[in-house]
C-alpha cells in the first residue's frame, strides 16, 4: 500500500501567487463502499476518507461517477456526506454530487445536501433529456438559487450527451454561487478561455490533463486515480508549486500508466479503483449492477502498474 511521506500535509505556496480554491487543488473522486452483501458501508467510507486525507487530498467528492452516484439512493448520499463530515471534520472539503435529469428533484438533493454538511455540491447536467442551452442554463440557475451551497459544476458530454458551451459558463460565471467547473469536455481551448475570462475554479476532471490544465491557471484535478495514489497525484501539483516543473511533468508522465490502465482500457473508472482498492485491503466492495467487477487479468495489470509507483 502506497505510504504517505508527509510532504503533501502541508499546503504548498502556489506558483502563481494565487490563493487556494475554495474546495482545494488535490480533490479525490471518492468510490462509494458497499458491503458484500451490497448495502452502503459507512464504516468503511470513514476509514477511506480518513486514508484519502492523510495522504494528501484536500478534498473529497462524493457521489460522483466514480462513486455510483446513479444507483445510491437519496438517503444513501446523504448519509455519505453526514459519515465523511464526521471522519475528516474540517481538513477536508465535502462535496456531493447532485445531479439528476428533473431539476425538481435535483433541487431536493442540493437541500439535502446542505442539511447534511456538504460544503459544495458537483452539478453534472441533466442526462438522456439532452436540453439545449438555454434550458440548461435556466436548470443550473435554479438549482444555484435554491440553496447556499457553492457549486461545481460538472462537464462530461460523452456521459450526459449534452455539452455545457462556453458561452454558456461565461454566463453562468456571473452567479455568486456557481464558482467552479469539473472539465472532462476535453476541449483544452475551451477550458483556457473561460479560465482566462472568468474567476472560475477550473479542476481537471481526466487526470491526464492534471498537470497540463494546472499549468495553464486551473484550480486542481478531481481525480479518479487519487481512490488508490492520493499521494502520487498530489506531489505533482506540489512540485510544481515549488516552481520545478520538471519535476512535476516526470511525476506526472510517472503516472501515466496507471492512469491509462484505469481510465482508457474498456472499464470504468470505478470498477478499476474498487478492483485495486479490494486487493490491497481498503475500503470498497463489490460494484452495484449493472457494472460487473474487473476480471483477474484486468486486475493483475492494474496491480503491476500500481506496485511500479510504489
Amino acid at each position: 500500500m502506497e505510504l504517505h511521506d508527509g510532504s503533501a500535509e502541508t499546503t504548498p505556496m502556489t506558483y502563481s501567487g494565487s490563493p487556494a480554491p475554495l474546495f482545494g487543488r488535490a480533490l479525490c473522486a471518492m468510490i462509494t463502499p458497499f458491503t458484500e452483501g451490497g448495502a452502503l458501508d459507512l464504516a468503511g467510507a470513514q476509514r477511506l476518507a480518513e486514508r484519502l486525507v492523510a495522504e494528501g487530498c484536500d478534498g473529497l467528492v462524493l457521489s460522483g461517477t466514480t462513486g455510483e452516484s446513479p444507483t445510491t439512493s437519496d438517503a444513501e448520499k446523504a448519509d455519505l456526506v453526514r459519515v465523511v463530515r464526521e471522519a475528516v471534520g474540517s481538513r477536508a472539503s465535502i462535496l456531493t454530487g447532485i445531479g439528476t435529469f428533473d431539476t425538481r428533484h435535483t433541487v431536493e438533493l442540493a437541500l439535502e445536501a446542505e442539511k447534511a454538511g456538504a460544503d459544495g455540491v458537483l452539478l453534472v447536467s441533466p442526462y438522456y433529456s439532452k436540453p439545449p442551452q438555454d434550458a440548461l442554463e435556466a436548470h443550473f440557475r435554479q438549482i444555484a438559487d435554491a440553496s447556499g451551497l457553492p457549486i461545481a459544476l460538472y462537464d462530461i458530454p460523452g456521459r450526459t450527451g449534452t455539452r455545457i458551451e462556453p458561452d454558456t459558463l461565461l454566463r453562468l460565471a456571473e452567479h455568486p454561487r456557481i464558482v467552479a467547473v469539473k472539465d472532462c469536455s476535453y476541449d483544452f481551448l475551451a477550458a483556457q478561455k473561460v479560465i482566462a475570462r472568468t474567476e472560475l475554479a477550473y479542476y481537471a476532471g481526466c487526470d491526464e490533463h492534471n498537470l497540463a490544465l494546472y499549468a495553464v491557471g486551473g484550480a486542481g484535478y478531481i481525480s479518479t486515480v487519487a481512490n488508490v495514489v492520493p499521494a502520487r497525484l498530489r506531489a505533482v501539483l506540489d512540485a510544481f508549486d515549488a516552481g520545478d516543473t520538471a519535476e512535476a511533468a516526470r511525476l506526472q508522465q510517472q503516472a501515466t500508466p496507471l492512469i491509462e490502465l484505469m481510465m482508457s482500457a474498456g472499464l470504468p473508472g470505478t470498477v478499476t479503483a474498487k478492483a485495486l482498492l479490494n486487493e490491497v485491503g481498503l475500503p470498497a466492495g463489490p460494484v452495484r449492477a449493472p457494472l460487473l467487477p474487473a476480471g483477474r487479468e484486468a486486475v493483475d495489470g492494474l496491480l503491476a502498474a500500481y506496485r511500479a509507483l510504489r
